[in-house]
């Protein structure tokens, strides 16, 4: 039977027909036969953190933590069911002695999910956590298996590493892998101009680097990350920091658990990924917009992160180095104004909204942003023929009305 669902922001809510928790894939394929015959929409969840309508639906409401935990590694890879939480996962791994490349700020999701949707980090040679899948095992629109890798079906592993959930239910990924290490978390305030002056340098001479911009005092948070075993350059170091500026934070610990940031406080966010070159312009005017339009009910901050470019059809980062830009606003603060206006700034320097956060774009928006958008949609007819995976929203966001 089904019941409420509501996201983690709170903005999202309704009720399935049935939310199903399948123990295993047999469940699942039997699940999506049955939803294929009735003529029944399936939507995949993971943890709910995601604010977009990805997941709603009035039919099945198919939930994968039955399905978690790491599965294998060999040392260079590793498997685990999709609905393994990151928390989870970069324990797992850890016990192992292995460890992801990089991974975002919130553990709160999971691997399917955030790899689903483009859930990235940052730091200028890193990817989204897409980038790290080598494999994908899927239940298609038919309800059978189908397992993509290089060596299988490796045609569709550019559509399957970040696939909205449009082309069938994840049960299992397989990831790129590395012997675990540990990171050094530093952070600082500075002045804004200080910190544009310094960007680059920063993003250069630190493994992950990211800020938040205060919009009401114009100050920022710098928050950077290195490996411990990777002697650092103290002249860089002492270079880099603003004058008289002092820490705030120092961490050292693995990567899963230095990375991700656990948050009490709920927040609604609009992020779009822009080209690297269009930052300076794109973040000028949305500091002027802020500061001029919306400073009365931007009652949060502003995020500035780097992605490198990859070659998966729908990521954000396709085919050049990004830079991000999202802008967070507490639950309980009106954010639709304010967002939308920050939207038609970042669409006016070529920037891709994340999948996973609020925007209003449609088919008829996006398919002029990404390249192989057409091979998308073939892949995605031929795993699921008959649209069992494709609700109203997701139609809003994959055809064209």
């Amino acid at each position: 039977m089904g019941r409420p669902f509501v996201n983690w922001s709170g903005s999202l809510s309704f009720t399935p027909a049935e939310h199903a928790e399948p123990a295993d894939e047999h469940e699942v394929c039997a699940l999506v036969r049955r939803a294929r015959e009735s003529g029944t929409k399936v939507r995949p969840v993971g943890s709910g953190h995601s604010s977009s309508p990805l997941v709603r639906t009035d039919g099945i409401l198919v939930s994968l933590d039955r399905l978690a935990g790491v599965l294998s590694d060999d040392g260079r890879c590793a498997t685990a069911w999709g609905g393994t939480r990151l928390r989870a996962l970069g324990e797992g791994l850890y016990d192992a002695g292995l460890a992801m490349e990089n991974l975002g700020d919130v553990d709160y999701q999971s691997i399917a999910g955030a790899t689903a949707t483009g859930t990235h980090g940052t730091g200028l040679g890193f990817g989204n956590l897409s980038t790290q899948l080598t494999g994908v095992r899927l239940v298609t629109g038919t309800g059978d298996v189908v397992d993509i890798a290089a060596d299988r079906n490796p045609e569709l592993l550019p559509a399957a590493r970040l696939s909205l959930g449009a082309l069938g239910v994840v049960t299992r990924v397989t990831l790129d892998v590395q012997p675990r290490y540990e990171l050094h978390r530093r952070s600082w305030c500075a002045q804004l101009d200080w910190t544009l002056d310094h960007l680059a340098e920063l993003q250069h001479t630190n493994r992950n680097m990211d800020f938040y911009w205060y919009p009401r005092s114009d100050q920022t948070q710098i928050r950077v990350m290195n490996r411990v075993d990777v002697p650092p350059d103290r002249r860089a170091w002492a270079k880099n920091r603003a004058p008289d500026a002092e820490l705030r934070e120092s961490q050292v610990g693995p990567t899963h658990r230095t990375i991700p940031r656990h948050r009490e406080l709920r927040f609604e966010e609009i992020e779009y990924m822009l080209p690297s070159e269009a930052f300076p312009a794109c973040f000028a005017e949305v500091r002027r917009r802020i500061r001029e339009r919306h400073r009365r009910v931007a009652g949060w901050r502003v995020l500035v992160r780097t992605i490198a470019p990859d070659d998966i059809w729908l990521s954000n980062a396709y085919g050049r180095s990004t830079v991000t830009i999202a802008c967070l606003q507490n639950t309980s603060l009106p954010y639709e104004e304010y967002f939308r206006d920050m939207e038609a700034v970042f669409r006016q320097y070529g920037g891709r909204p994340h999948w996973g956060k609020k925007h209003w774009l449609t088919a008829r928006e996006l398919r002029p942003l990404y390249p192989r958008w057409d091979d998308f949609q073939a892949a995605r007819r031929r795993l699921d023929p008959d649209g069992v995976f494709l609700t109203p929203d997701l139609a809003r966001l994959l055809e064209e009305w």
